[in-house]
């Protein structure tokens, strides 16, 4: 073989390695261009991901304070009923106590009465406040001036 066939065998090789290097190139170039593009379509998805993440979260505080709010809002409706609570109760007992005055007033009189009206035996060993509680105490009572001789309470109901 001459040197000019082997010249240009050696050309074709290096041209053929060239060719090799150059597509090798693109390729590695194309390879890491992908990884690249593939980089930032994760980092898109994970930056995705992490704005709807930081809405739920944002969404979670809202209703957590809002359960807040309400327990707050319950814990001042309790303290409410309490204090109503307790005025209903200092006024039950004001209009227990008046009423406890009004019927020792009105046994009283009750005496009184006894003491003054002659039919009453007044050295009776019982007393008013020993029967019933109702001021209309017998079942039988004399009415002289409507003219009734003898009337029960009970002939009424019937």
């Amino acid at each position: 073989m001459d040197t000019s066939t082997i010249v240009w065998i050696i050309i074709g090789i290096v041209v053929v390695i060239a060719i090799i290097v150059i597509v090798v190139m693109a390729t590695n170039r194309r390879r890491k261009e992908a990884r690249i593009e593939a980089g930032r379509n994760r980092a898109a998805d994970l930056r995705q991901s992490a704005a709807e993440t930081d809405a739920a979260a944002r969404q979670r505080e809202a209703e957590a304070a809002r359960t807040a709010a309400a327990a707050k809002q319950a814990d001042a409706d309790a303290a409410q009923a309490r204090l109503e609570s307790e005025r209903l109760a200092r006024e039950s007992a004001d209009r227990h106590s008046a009423a406890t005055d009004l019927r020792a007033e009105a046994d009283d009189r009750l005496r009184k009465a006894d003491t003054l009206d002659p039919d009453v035996d007044t050295d009776d060993t019982t007393h008013r406040d020993d029967r019933a509680p109702d001021v209309r105490r017998d079942d039988v009572r004399r009415d002289e001036v409507r003219g009734d001789a003898v009337r029960r309470d009970d002939d009424r109901l019937t």
